[in-house]
Parts: structure tokens; C-alpha cells; sequence
């Protein structure tokens, strides 16, 4: 690895730490910084392009605070059943599109903040697929400690959500259904 770059020489080309592990399928150790873990994270797992390569960047304990207003609660979390987290979110909104637009970082904490789009097609919360589009924002700052996440707190927009998913139901003869 050349420190001075964070690059790798893998058969004769170029690559990055996550895109070796990508390829490979195993872990490199790197020297990246907590945002290029969380931007890299988000790429490839969150965005459900590669979800099984979780544990490239998490580490194998991550505490999930998730901030609700109503009840705020801590979920431990490991790489295997994030990935089967993110494996649901495709099985109900299908190959989503995850459009990461803001990313900020302080020391080993990272602020990000997401979009993802996809259609409703698969039951989420007993409500019936309405094939319409979804919109998911929400935001996250992520705590990177020796290469890997090891904690996050997480805010959804949860009731603009809700309600997109209760009027699609409602809503859903006559619409113009998701394309893919």
C-alpha cells in the first residue's frame, strides 16, 4: 500500500482499500479516514449495492441509537444482521436509489445525510405493496474508531414517511407505478 496515496497495486491496476474488498471479498487494512469509511460504508452497504461487504466497516458490535421522539432506543448491531437490515429495505423498496448529500466529519465522528428513492413493493408494517414511489430522508452521524464504525445515531423523517406509504395505499388505483 502506498500510505501517501491510500492506494493499492491488485494484479497490475490501481485501487482503493474498499474497492479491493469489494473485489475480493476480504478486508484490507487502511488507513482511510473516518469520513472515507462512512462515505465508503454508505456506497457500498447502505446504499444496498453490496451489503454482505458490511463487515469491511463495521466493527463487530455497533450500538444503533435510534432517535425517535417518541422513544429513543439503542439496537447492538453486527455486520451480518445489518446486512440482512439492508437486504430487507431492497426486498420492500427494490433497488433503490441512495443518494448521499451532505457529508461532514470531526475527528472520528462523520454527519450524513441521505436520500434514497425506490418503490413500494413489498409489505412494510402490514401495509400491502402499492408499486408508487417512496422518498426516504434521513441522517446519521457515525462514530469511527481503529477503521470501522463502531457506533451511530440515526434520524429518520419517519412520519413524512409513513405518510407517503398510507396515501400510496389509499391512492394507489389509477397511479403511474415505479419503472425499473
Amino acid at each position: 500500500m502506498n500510505i501517501s496515496t491510500g492506494l493499492l497495486f491488485f494484479r497490475g491496476f490501481i485501487a482503493t482499500p474498499a474497492a479491493l474488498a469489494a473485489v475480493t471479498g476480504q478486508a484490507v487494512a487502511s488507513s482511510a479516514s473516518p469520513k472515507e469509511v462512512v462515505q465508503d460504508f454508505l456506497n457500498q452497504v447502505r446504499s444496498g449495492k453490496a451489503p454482505d461487504q458490511s463487515g469491511n466497516y463495521l466493527a463487530s458490535i455497533v450500538l444503533a441509537h435510534q432517535i425517535n421522539s417518541e422513544n429513543e432506543t439503542t439496537v447492538a448491531r453486527n455486520p451480518e444482521d445489518y446486512a440482512a437490515h439492508v437486504k430487507d429495505f431492497k426486498r420492500i423498496y427494490g433497488d433503490f436509489n441512495f443518494e448521499i448529500k451532505q457529508l461532514l466529519a470531526d475527528g472520528d465522528h462523520v454527519y450524513a445525510r441521505w436520500k434514497q428513492t425506490g418503490c413500494h413493493i413489498g409489505s412494510a408494517d402490514g401495509i400491502a405493496p402499492s408499486g408508487l414511489p417512496v422518498i426516504e430522508i434521513a441522517s446519521a452521524v457515525y462514530r469511527v474508531v481503529d477503521g470501522k464504525i463502531s457506533e451511530y445515531w440515526i434520524q429518520l423523517d419517519r412520519k413524512g414517511f409513513d405518510f407517503q406509504i398510507e396515501a400510496n395505499a389509499k391512492n394507489s388505483q389509477g397511479k403511474i407505478r415505479c419503472v425499473r
